[in-house]
């Protein structure tokens, strides 16, 4: 099997630079489709679109509903086929980026990507995580190409909740974790291929930097303020952890993660980094690297991330749902399948349980900001 790497065309990271780049965008056609959410567009879609106005460019809108589901990329697709649009600007969170690649998919047009928050790493990857529209998972989109632009504006990422941004470090933090699982299976990362050595080497220089300066950067965001280490940690959630991810290959964490659908329960209402945190957790407890499991909870719990079940708002599901989440998590062609050694549906389901019972034995004081 041959190794493949994958990356957006170009990646643009800065201060203002959604006013100082605006050429980039500008030079992916004259009829531009803006896809963003009411709210995003109040507090920077309506100047882009102005902005890009006054350089003569024609900005179509399309307001977002909030699920990136195929009858909502269906619904935006037609709208910018009556439009004409030459490409497609996502401009929003991960479901906002999500729908904008399926749309130019779809129309087989170029797609800038112009995240808000740095929750996620979906701004460089060539997938999209789709949703019902009741926000059940459902799958994964995969296409041929990745975006033309990620335009990144730390100013802008800076005023988003702090919050978010602990979201994006727990989803960066499982990269590596899961990369470094892929490779010593042999499996394939999530683009038909071996893991190459600069895969693997962003996906580990992710994780160091989170654990270098997630603190620092969190505690900046919670001031608004664009510091070394919170420029550093955005380009680790963004452009680090969306490279290595898909180049790299996800494993248990992911999979456990899209098991979850297979019950109800308030825990639906977490963030996808929040899951992901917990889910990290048990993979490294299934690998029974306790050194390593160590290490992440004592910076999850410095961010405040979930590392246990009643803060996963899962410690009443019974033994029973457990095992449907364990279930679901290993259905053929699953990544759980991509680790060295067979995990099963019970082993995911005692896993829930023995990382809740390691935390509280160990780390019953929390720490607080």
């Amino acid at each position: 099997m041959e190794k493949i790497f994958v990356s957006p065309q170009r990646y643009i990271q800065g201060e203002n630079v959604l006013k100082k780049g605006l050429h980039y965008i500008s030079s992916l056609g004259d009829k531009l489709l803006l896809i963003t959410d009411p709210f995003v567009w109040r507090i920077a879609g309506e100047e882009l679109a102005s902005d890009l106005a006054h350089l003569g460019i024609e900005v179509t809108l399309a307001n977002f509903s909030g699920e990136s589901s195929n009858a909502e990329i269906r619904r935006i697709a037609k709208e910018a086929e009556r439009a004409e649009v030459a490409a497609v600007v996502a401009l929003g969170g991960g479901k906002v980026i999500d729908t904008g690649k399926a749309v130019a998919h779809q129309l087989k047009r170029a797609v800038a990507v112009v995240p808000t928050v740095a929750s996620t790493d979906a701004p460089t990857s060539s997938i999209s995580v789709l949703y019902s529209e009741e926000g059940k998972f459902e799958q994964y989109g995969y296409y041929p190409k990745n975006p033309e632009l990620v335009l990144v504006d730390t100013t802008l990422l800076a005023k988003a909740p702090a919050k978010l941004l602990t979201f994006g470090i727990a989803d960066g933090l499982a990269t590596y974790v899961e990369a470094r699982a892929v490779a010593k299976s042999g499996a394939q990362n999530l683009v038909g291929g071996r893991p190459t050595l600069a895969a693997l080497a962003i996906a580990e220089k992710c994780e160091a930097v989170l654990f270098a300066d997630g603190v620092a950067a969190y505690k900046a965001n919670q001031q608004q303020q664009v510091t070394t280490a919170f420029d550093q940690v955005v380009e680790a959630n963004t452009l680090l952890s969306g490279l290595g991810f898909e180049s790299g290959g996800l494993a248990a964490a992911h999979a456990i993660h899209n098991g979850l659908t297979a019950v109800t329960g308030k825990f639906h209402q977490l963030s996808h980094g929040e899951k992901i945190a917990y889910t990290t957790l048990m993979q490294l407890l299934l690998e029974q690297d306790t050194n390593e499991l160590e290490r992440y909870i004592v910076l999850y719990q410095a961010l405040g991330l979930p590392t246990t079940l009643a803060e996963m708002q899962m410690d009443s599901l019974s033994d029973q749902e457990l095992l449907a989440i364990g279930i679901q998590a290993t259905i053929p062609n699953e990544t759980i399948h991509r680790m060295p050694f067979k995990i099963t549906a019970e082993e995911v389901a005692n896993a829930f349980q023995a990382v809740d019972a390691y935390v509280t034995k160990n780390f019953s004081q929390r720490k607080k900001d």
